[in-house]
């Protein structure tokens, strides 16, 4: 297959690359339309009880969302002030699609003690579609912040999720902006030459326009999330600047030994491609773990970022020869240094860590260990507009009502659905468990109950009231719903799935590892250390957001909990990440395996061959994910702290120091197979071609 699309590419590069053109328009003109179609449900589990009672409220209940208002600033007794909102609620009143608008100055609890601010909540019709919802917020919306005060902030329901969609496109194109210019210039250190160093950014743009395109056709059959917009293009950048990276420096090796630009791409291909296809294949099936979840959420987050890792693997292996046959005559070859004085700082690493191994084991094994203990007081939670930047409507509106009214006023209550034919002293049991329990009826007969929680919507008293409320009420039709029961259905989810997921995906590792190296050991030695390092980085994720050491610095702070997107997020994507940096080394220590036959020199060669590309291309995914942390927003700070830190550490300590002291320990035992399994392998795994064979075999 390799060699096929090395000739397509070769033959027709013109071709290849108006194609190409084609994807980037549909990319960056279709694709980007996804930015209008995000949705903040997030923790929406299909099938649980909290689901379908939103289900049966979305076809009974004639209210839908609220939407509100903060007017700031000024006394709220003031005459003229109170004209101007009296007016406004009046109007707003008249909008179509608007259910109900309470006056402020009548209503208990919409002023503040204090004198200083007021809310003006808007209930939207129940069963508006999307346009006609989005109208109405619309109009609301800018009705309000019509009046004339100093702070005027509207943010809540579907309006939430508008603000955080522009946030995520404002945020994606600061991303941009810092990371592009950061990567070129560090590029042409690397290469030391403009043209190699833009050849990597052509294959990243190609990354941004697959991200957009991918996430668009997904949220035409479900929702996509607004964390989907900078976690895809994020990867999707890095990746392709990784890839590309690989084979660039690969086709700069074969240019010292042919002038033959095509002969250079075609060897090029045959082995730097053979990587590129199993580190896509390796983050591909990373994130299949996510689909075992039914989370609509996870499930789209997983086929989406997959879908962007298939296109920079893609954009790699066919866009990036053609590019290199049209261009690379004009890439100087690599500079002739000595094979004996290349990577000599890695390879002393690795000649000290084999020499080492049990002391390099005893010291980096126990502190990933400790960096990783944080995960063990783990908790995930929903989360609220404490998450968003201080800049934000929605945090200033969140500020705003926390600063002049009681707390948990705007909290979400815990909504308990009575379907007709539950009977009284259920009712009761229900209302008793909150002193400020609010009855409403329903037009089928029905009844909500609404219990108010103290704290956050998602905090341990909102959740325990969702306990309470499911162990009394018996056998009786009653269901609970809301921000806190979404977040018990998401972690019992969770429980229930991730050993199903981690076993999809260790399986699926192992079996690809198996097929590139014809190893049962070294695919278990790299699931080992790589969990390692994963466990160090959530750890500090852990210690830096949920506990709040250092938050600040980072533009965050700590809440108590990670956003639920997070966790499963940052172990899909690091793990698959790992792979990446695992098969680049592996690859070169098979090479000189082949060509020596020596074990241990082949580990000492192999990081000496691979661990600049290896150390350029973590540093490189450093500065992307670093560029996506500068938008404030908690959840992609956490992610890309996560993955940030991973890279790191995987690139470094694990790559560097446990590789190879993990492989001097087993010896020529790390390339044991079974007699069977060794038969399949040379039956059906990866062989090298003839023609490579050959060449390397004349070096």
């Amino acid at each position: 297959m390799l060699s096929t699309l090395a000739r397509a590419a070769t033959r027709r590069p013109l071709t290849v690359m108006l194609v190409w053109v084609l994807f980037l328009l549909l990319g960056f003109g279709l694709g980007t339309g996804v930015f209008g179609r995000l949705s903040d449900n997030v923790p929406e589990v299909p099938g649980t009880e909290s689901e379908l009672a939103a289900q049966y409220l979305d076809r009974v209940d004639p209210a839908g969302e609220t939407v509100t208002g903060v007017v700031e600033g000024v006394a709220v007794s003031d005459p003229a002030l109170r004209a101007q909102v009296e007016r406004a609620v009046a109007d707003v009143r008249r909008l179509a699609g608007i259910a109900a608008v309470p006056d402020p100055y009548t209503t208990r609890g919409l002023t503040s003690r204090d004198g200083r601010a007021l809310l003006i909540p808007v209930t939207l019709d129940g069963g508006l579609g999307d346009d006609a919802e989005k109208h109405a917020v619309d109009a609301a919306a800018d009705r309000i912040r019509q009046i004339d005060a100093p702070q005027v902030h509207v943010s809540g329901g579907p309006l939430l999720g508008q603000q955080l969609g522009e946030r995520a496109q404002q945020d994606v194109q600061r991303a941009e902006l810092i990371s592009l210019p950061v990567v070129l210039a560090l590029l042409l250190v690397v290469f030391g030459g403009l043209r190699a160093a833009a050849l990597p950014l052509v294959i990243a743009v190609s990354g941004i326009a697959g991200a957009f395109l991918a996430l668009f056709g997904f949220s035409q059959v479900t929702d996509i999330s607004v964390y989907a917009i900078q976690v895809t293009t994020m990867l999707g950048l890095g990746l392709a600047v990784d890839y590309a990276l690989l084979m660039l420096v690969r086709f700069r090796e074969e240019r010292r030994h042919t002038e033959d630009v095509v002969e250079a791409v075609h060897r090029t291909v045959a082995q730097a491609g053979r990587t590129v296809l199993f580190s896509g294949l390796t983050v591909a099936v990373s994130l299949t773990g996510l689909l075992v979840f039914p989370s609509t959420f996870l499930r789209s987050m997983g086929l989406a970022v997959a879908a962007v890792v298939v296109v920079d693997m893609l954009a790699a292996l066919t866009l990036l020869p053609a590019l290199l046959t049209r261009f690379g005559a004009r890439i100087a070859p690599a500079r002739g240094t000595p094979e004996a004085e290349e990577g000599q700082v890695f390879a002393r690493l690795a000649r000290f860590a084999a020499r080492r191994r049990i002391t390099v084991l005893a010291v980096v094994v126990p502190a990933l260990l400790v960096l990783a203990l944080p995960v063990t007081g783990l908790k995930i939670g929903i989360g609220d507009a404490q998450q968003l930047p201080k800049s934000s409507e929605a945090r200033q509106l969140y500020d705003t009502v926390d600063a002049h009214f009681p707390a948990g006023t705007g909290v979400s209550p815990v909504t308990v659905v009575l379907e007709p034919g539950t009977d009284a002293a259920t009712a009761d049991r229900v209302r008793a468990l909150s002193p400020t329990a609010t009855s409403r009826a329903l037009p089928d007969g029905g009844t909500i109950v609404s219990l108010q929680p103290s704290g956050s919507p998602d905090g341990e008293a909102a959740t325990d009231l969702v306990h309470r409320v499911r162990e009394t009420r018996g056998a009786g039709p009653v269901q609970v719903t809301g921000t806190a029961a979404r977040l018990v259905d998401f972690r019992t989810m969770l429980a229930d799935r991730a050993p199903w997921a981690a076993a999809t995906v260790l399986a699926g590792i192992f079996l690809l590892l198996f097929a590139f190296t014809g190893s049962v050991l070294i695919p278990l030695r790299t699931i080992a250390t790589t969990l390692l390092s994963l466990g160090a980085a959530l750890g500090a994720v852990v210690w830096v957001f949920q506990y709040g050491h250092l938050a600040g610095a980072l533009g965050g702070q700590g809440l108590g909990a990670l956003s639920l997107t997070a966790p499963p997020l940052i172990v899909a994507i690091a793990f698959g990440l790992a792979m990446d940096y695992e098969l680049f080394i592996l690859a070169r220590m098979r090479e000189a395996r082949r060509r020596t036959g020596d074990d241990r020199e082949a580990v000492v060669t192999g990081l000496r061959r691979s661990g600049r590309v290896v150390t350029c291309a973590a540093l490189l995914l450093a500065v992307v994910f670093g560029a996506f942390m500068t938008g404030g927003f908690s959840p992609i700070l956490q992610i890309g702290l996560g993955l940030t830190l991973a890279v790191l550490i995987d690139a470094t300590v694990v790559r560097m120091l446990l590789v190879p002291a993990t492989m001097a320990l087993l010896g020529r035992r790390a390339w044991w197979a079974p007699k069977p399994l060794r038969r399949a392998h040379d039956r059906f795994g990866v062989r090298e071609e003839a023609s490579s064979e050959r060449e390397l075999a004349s070096r």
